[in-house]
């Protein structure tokens, strides 16, 4: 009889064992691939077709599949091996990313449908070895029902935000969109309108149609009289979904460039999906940069500006500019670095007076505004200046930026992955320009290093592709006196 129980209790921590190594296995195939959805925003296409880094979607995805498949036809015992060392390379994959899943509720949602689904697959497949269907049917189960369980979510939140909107009667909504500079322009004019308004600003760069109605849902108070939201876009459609959600009172549109080119193969395309911006139902004005060759026929609503600005000084201490405002010239001073800011403060000047300011309150606005961090932020540390860059990602930002360090009488270093979803003429211009301005280039990540390293010939250069290496780096290769420029960034994946 004990000999009976002995061999049952082995032959059920045998199958628990079985479950729990298959499980890991599966569960490991789902954590890549839903890291690769989330910094995707859940776009499967994107994922298919614009992956920056296919050699791990062959590494940690096609091979692990093709090994199980393989080992099943010649040895299916060996399999065990496969299930133990795939959750380790994953798991040491996933400790090098700067940028590692957020367990956020909708993950935690897939996983347990995953779970299930995992379950449910081993009580129909397996007896004592495992079968193929074993792996893809959990995964494609779970993958299925989360998308369609998280579509009826997104359904029954939007209905909520737009509920919540249509309640705030006295609300005036400001949408912003650009090919780059539209967070900064949120954050000068949210400074700026503060002064007289209960202003809200969406956080950091949410500027997707799910982020905004998240943020609508939980954060935007009952008592605000303007709400500035950011409005980003991956393909045409995005922009236009986001205005109809909205609708925007007024429309800021601000410079356009090749910026995730990649997406919409054209800078014709680039425009007429930011141009989306102005289908607002309830459009009342919009500012139009003179990149976008708009053409308001007529309609008095769109007002053009980039034309009437003037940078009189741009160096490391702030900038200086004025913009012809009706027959008359107004001067301003910021602290902010950058002659690029002059277009994005004029946006927002134009808003305010749109919205009853006078000149002076504006001027003294702009005067106050601080740095946005990572924008062109100084930081002066141990005897170095360091300008923090680094959510500055397109050609004309980082050129400026470029010019605004030649000013430095010192050493100079930058420390770049080069422009990052963008054509490679641009990063073989941008490099040309570095080459004449800096001292040191430290290259970070794979996307443009080909590209930079080839174009550099002048500057010292360290390629680094462990961007964890960096604080060493740097400490070994400058010194006090030395100007260190962060020029973009790029995550891991990129």
């Amino acid at each position: 009889m004990m000999s009976v129980n002995l061999e049952l209790t082995a032959h059920v921590l045998f199958i628990a064992l079985l479950f729990a190594a298959h499980a890991a296995f599966i569960f490991a195939l789902g954590y890549y691939i839903l890291s690769a959805l989330q910094w995707y925003s859940y776009r499967p296409m994107r994922v298919i077709f614009h992956y920056n880094k296919p050699l791990w979607h062959l590494f940690l995805f096609v091979l692990p599949i093709a090994l199980y498949f393989s080992i099943l036809f010649y040895d299916k015992e060996s399999v065990y091996y496969l299930f133990a060392a795939y959750p380790l390379v994953v798991f040491f994959w996933h400790l090098k990313l700067d940028k590692p899943l957020q367990f956020t509720k909708r993950v935690k949602r897939f996983f347990l449908f995953l779970f299930v689904s995992t379950v449910f697959a081993d009580m129909i497949c397996f007896n004592k070895t495992p079968q193929s269907a074993a792996v893809i049917a959990p995964l494609f189960a779970a993958f299925a029902v989360s998308f369609a369980y998280e579509k009826i979510l997104f359904f029954g939140y939007r209905h909520e935000a737009k509920r919540k909107l249509k309640s705030m009667k006295n609300l005036r909504i400001i949408a912003i969109t650009a090919s780059y500079g539209k967070t900064s322009i949120k954050n000068f004019l949210y400074h700026i309108l503060s002064a007289k308004f209960n202003c809200y600003k969406t956080p950091r760069s949410v500027n997707t149609i799910v982020g905004l109605i998240q943020d609508i849902n939980t954060t935007l108070p009952l008592n605000t009289d303007i709400y500035i939201a950011e409005a980003g876009a991956r393909e045409r459609g995005d922009i236009g979904e986001i205005a109809e959600f909205l609708e925007p009172n007024i429309a800021i549109i601000g410079q356009i460039g090749a910026q995730h080119i990649e997406y919409f193969k054209s800078l014709e395309a680039i425009r007429d999906t930011k141009m989306e911006l102005i289908s607002s139902p309830k459009l009342t004005q919009a500012f139009v940069h003179e990149s976008l060759n708009a053409n308001p026929n007529g309609d008095e609503r769109i007002k053009i500006f980039g034309k009437e600005i003037k940078v009189a000084e741009a160096n490391l201490e702030g900038t200086k500019f004025s913009i012809k405002l009706g027959r008359k010239r107004v001067e301003f001073e910021t602290k902010l670095l950058g002659s690029f800011n002059a277009l994005n403060l004029a946006a927002c000047i134009h808003a305010a007076l749109y919205l009853g300011f006078d000149i002076e309150e504006i001027q003294k606005a702009v005067a106050s505004i601080n740095s946005v961090e990572h924008r062109l932020q100084r930081i002066d540390a141990n005897g170095k200046i360091i300008l923090d860059d680094s959510f500055n990602g397109n050609f004309e930002g980082m050129k400026i930026s470029y010019e605004l360090a030649k000013t430095y009488k010192g050493r100079k270093v930058v420390v770049t992955p080069g422009i990052v979803e963008s054509t490679k003429e641009e990063n073989e211009k941008l490099a040309k320009i570095i080459d004449e301005v800096f001292d040191l280039v430290i290259i970070t990540g794979s996307v443009n290093a080909a590209v930079l390293n080839h174009e550099i010939t002048r500057a010292h250069k360290i390629v680094l592709g462990d961007k964890s290496q960096l604080t060493a780096i740097l400490a070994q290769n400058t010194k006090e006196g030395d100007l260190i420029l962060f020029s973009n960034d790029a995550p891991t994946y990129m």
